[in-house]
């Protein structure tokens, strides 16, 4: 994979994330990709901000789309190499104030491996 490769997986995240497709952004996703976020540490926190495999992505997410039904990115920023992408963005949700996040997919074989978010 390339840098342009991989951007366009990031492109594809936000536009499936943004569209709260879950199907289209499980498909970006390895069988046991693991994802680490510091909201998953707060909300479940017997999981200690790591979950792994789709299953587990796709409980996660459609929790986060059905109980925040404004969430949206926005883009700030990509960076990518032919291995991962980080990614610089917003997160809106109505009546939060704006939360800036920088998140890492770990990409091979064109799948998305791995994830860690940073809130900051």
């Amino acid at each position: 994979m390339t840098a342009t490769d991989n951007k366009q997986i990031a492109h594809q995240w936000f536009k499936a994330f943004n569209d709260h497709h879950l199907e289209n952004l499980l498909a970006l996703y390895d069988e046991d990709a693991q994802h680490y976020s510091p909201k998953l540490k707060v909300r479940m926190p017997e999981t200690r901000g790591f979950v792994k495999g789709k299953d587990a992505l796709r409980s996660w997410w459609k929790d986060a789309f059905d109980r925040l039904p404004s969430l949206k990115y926005e883009v700030i920023k990509l960076t990518a190499d032919e291995e991962q992408v980080f990614m610089e963005y917003t997160r809106y949700v109505d009546g939060e104030e704006p939360l800036s996040v920088g998140e890492v997919l770990q990409i091979e074989n064109g799948k998305i491996v791995a994830s860690r978010v940073y809130h900051g």
